[in-house]
């Protein structure tokens, strides 16, 4: 079987690319930086979510399902320059050639890693072959929209069309999912503030199994799965997250209602 690989990213404000763009010095905070990066989107927009170039990834979280084994994982360890983070996950693909699936990937998640691959200079051939080294990368690669090598399932499910985009805390649970748990998007800058890496990595990783596991319902309305084959890889995640003691895998099996 083709591997699959969920993903998901946590991000907060790039402080030190808003010093260079805005000439903000050493003696302005990087609280400082921010606010008056959200004070200027604000303005100009609306809203106070940045630009996707103006996003540092802190969190890149992955679920893996390889023949006959799954895992969840944050790459590398907390507080890992960004640098290595992004290489990590490129070099997963390397390796992995998998089925990435994201729940807006298409609109944040990649195009922020890409964007950080082009600052650090992050290698990643297999992920921009688009029939250069492989012949069917030309017919199926990551990049273009309407290939499946990366599915993202909100662009999908809208059938393209921005209006129709959900958010995953929603559908999840109308699926019986738990959701979002810990915090959300929002709360990432104040939680990296606060030094609470290792919750803004254990609320990526509830995110990427929500994504998993929605996935797993995807490919049954679309018959790629039976009932059969639906639960069995359920029951898998479910056997997976029992065996961990971690405290955010027991509150998501506590939330998990399907």
């Amino acid at each position: 079987m083709t591997p699959v690989l969920a993903f998901d990213i946590e991000t907060i404000p790039d402080i030190e690319g808003l010093r260079r763009l805005y000439g903000h010095g050493p003696q302005t905070s990087p609280a400082e930086v921010a606010q008056a990066a959200f004070d200027r989107r604000r303005e100009a927009t609306g809203s106070d979510f940045l630009p996707l170039h103006l996003h540092r990834v802190v969190a890149i979280s992955c679920a893996l399902r390889d023949r006959d084994t799954f895992r969840v994982w944050s790459l590398g360890e907390a507080g890992e320059p960004e640098h290595d983070l992004v290489q990590r996950f490129f070099d997963g693909i390397e390796k992995y050639t998998p089925q990435l699936v994201s729940w807006n990937g298409s609109g944040f998640d990649l195009p922020v890693l890409n964007y950080r691959a082009l600052i650090h200079g992050v290698r990643a051939a297999r992920f921009w072959d688009m029939g250069e080294d492989d012949r069917d990368f030309k017919w199926n690669n990551y990049i273009s929209r309407y290939h499946s090598r990366h599915l993202d399932l909100m662009d999908v499910l809208a059938m393209y069309q921005g209006r129709g985009n959900a958010p995953l805390d929603q559908i999840a649970q109308l699926l019986g999912l738990p959701g979002k748990l810990g915090m959300d998007g929002s709360k990432v800058w104040d939680a990296y503030q606060a030094g609470r890496i290792e919750a803004i990595r254990h609320y990526c990783e509830t995110d990427v199994a929500n994504t998993y596991l929605v996935y797993q319902r995807f490919q049954l309305i679309r018959g790629a799965l039976d009932e059969t084959q639906y639960r069995r890889e359920c029951d898998l995640v479910r056997s997976t997250f029992s065996k961990s003691t971690d405290a955010h895998w027991r509150e998501f099996l506590d939330g998990w209602q399907a």
